[in-house]
C-alpha cells in the first residue's frame, strides 16, 4: 500500500505542514525548575523534529503559575520566558520544514499547586484530588482570558508556527463547556453559545494582536465520559461554534480525570489491547468532518497503523493523524513508515509512559529499558574480549 495520502502536504491556515502526521500535546516534565527552557526539553523536540513529524505540538505551557501541575513545566506568564521558547523553536525549524506549535493551558479544577487553589467556573469538587475548586468571579474570567492571550501572543513572538488551546481533558477551558463544572447563569454559562464564550473570547483578542495569517487552533473536549458532564451531541454544536469562530483547526478528545474512575474505556491515555480498539476518536470525527469547511480536523486517539491512517485520510474522515505514545517509543517512525516499512508502531500502549512523568521527564519506559539491555550486552561482549 502507498501512503499518498499521510505523506502529502496540506495546509492548516496559510501554513503549510510537510505530511499529515502530528505529534499530539503531552506534558513532557522537561524544562527546568520554574518552567524555563533547558537543553533536555531542547533535545526531546529535537528528536521528534529529526524523526519526521510534520507538526509538532508542545505538551502543555502554563499561561499562569496557579495553573502548573509541576515546577519542571514550560510557563509562557511573562515576557522572561521568550527566550528560551526561541532558543526550542528555532532547533526544531532546523530541520527541513517541521512546523511547531505551542499549546497553552491551564490546570483549573484539576490544580493541585499547594500555594494556588484550584479555580473553576463553578464551585466544584474533584474527586481525583479530593480538592474543592473556587469559584471564579466575572473579573477574574476576564482576567485569565487575557493571560491566554498573552501566553499566545508570546508564543507567537517566540516564532512558533501556530498556538494551539488546550480545551480539552478537564483543565480550565474545558471546565467552561462542560456543564459538569460551569453551572453559572451569567455571560461565561447557562447556555452552549454563552459556555463556549471564553473560547471565542480568546480566539478574538489573539487574532488583534498577532498576524492576521497566524493560525490559532484547539484540542477541544467533545465528551466528558462522566455522569452529568459533556454529552456528544453538545460537543458537536460547542465543535461548530468554534469553526464558525474562524479557528483553523480541530483536534477533538474526550475524557477527565474522573474518567479513570469506575472506567478507562474512554480516558486519553487508553490500553489498546487489540485493532479493534485503535482510532477510538474516528466516531467522533465522522460527525465532525462535515462541518468542518476550511477548519482542518486533527485526528487522534490509538492510532498505529500507517495503513489504516491512510484510509481514514482517504475517506476524508480527517485531515492529518495524531499521535504522541507512538512517537514517544519510536520518534522516528515516521522515517520508518515513508522508507516503505509499514509494520504498526510498536508502542503496546502499556501507559508506563504517563506514570514516568510523576517523577522524571516523560519517557517510554520500553525502550528505555531496551536500551538499557542493549547497553549491558554490548559492555559485557566487549569485558569478555
Amino acid at each position: 500500500m502507498v501512503l499518498e495520502k499521510l505523506f502529502s502536504a496540506e495546509n492548516i491556515g496559510t501554513v503549510q505542514i510537510k505530511n499529515r502526521i502530528v505529534r499530539s500535546a503531552t506534558f513532557s516534565r522537561g524544562a527546568v525548575r520554574y518552567g524555563k527552557v533547558g537543553e533536555q526539553m531542547v533535545d526531546f523536540y529535537q528528536e521528534l523534529a529529526a524523526g519526521g513529524t510534520g507538526l509538532i505540538i508542545t505538551g502543555f505551557i502554563a499561561v499562569d503559575v496557579g495553573g502548573t501541575i509541576s515546577p519542571f513545566q514550560a510557563r509562557l506568564d511573562d515576557d522572561s520566558y521568550i527566550s528560551g521558547q526561541q532558543k526550542l523553536v528555532e532547533k526544531v525549524h532546523d530541520f527541513s520544514e517541521v512546523k511547531i506549535a505551542a499549546q497553552i493551558a491551564h490546570t483549573g479544577k484539576q490544580g493541585s499547586h499547594p500555594k494556588y487553589p484550584p479555580i473553576s467556573p463553578s464551585k466544584v469538587k474533584d474527586k481525583t484530588t479530593g480538592l474543592i475548586a473556587r469559584e471564579l468571579t466575572k473579573e477574574e474570567i476576564e482576567q485569565i482570558i487575557q493571560k491566554f492571550v498573552n501566553a499566545g501572543y508570546r508564543a507567537y513572538v517566540s516564532g512558533y508556527d501556530m498556538v494551539q488551546l488546550h480545551a480539552a481533558h478537564g483543565y480550565f477551558l474545558s471546565n467552561f463547556i462542560s456543564p459538569y463544572t460551569n453551572r453559572r447563569s451569567d455571560e461565561f454559562g447557562g447556555s452552549i453559545e454563552k459556555m463556549t464564550r471564553i473560547l471565542v473570547l480568546i480566539h478574538e483578542q489573539l487574532k488583534e494582536m498577532t498576524d492576521k495569517n497566524f493560525p490559532i487552533i484547539i484540542k477541544l473536549q467533545t465528551q466528558d465520559f462522566v455522569e452529568g458532564g459533556l454529552r456528544l451531541e453538545d460537543g458537536i454544536k460547542i465543535a461548530n461554534i468554534i469553526i464558525k469562530s474562524g479557528f483553523k483547526a480541530i483536534e477533538p478528545s474526550g475524557g477527565v480525570a474522573e474518567t479513570q474512575i469506575g472506567t478507562k474505556d474512554a480516558y486519553p491515555s487508553k490500553i489498546i489491547k487489540t485493532p479493534d480498539e485503535e482510532n477510538y476518536f474516528l466516531p467522533t470525527a465522522k460527525l465532525l468532518k462535515p462541518l468542518m469547511k476550511e477548519c482542518k480536523l486533527i485526528l487522534v486517539g490509538g492510532i498505529k497503523n500507517p495503513q489504516s491512517a491512510e484510509r481514514i485520510l482517504k475517506n476524508e474522515y480527517a485531515d492529518f493523524i495524531s499521535m504522541s505514545r507512538p512517537l514517544l517509543y519510536e520518534p522516528d517512525l515516521v522515517q520508518r513508515w515513508q522508507s516503505g516499512d509499514l509494520t504498526p508502531a510498536k508502542c503496546i500502549s502499556c501507559n508506563q509512559c504517563y506514570l514516568s512523568m510523576l517523577t522524571a521527564p516523560t519517557h517510554c519506559v520500553v525502550r528505555k529499558k531496551l536500551e538499557r539491555k542493549k547497553e549491558r550486552s554490548l559492555k559485557n561482549k566487549f569485558s569478555n574480549t
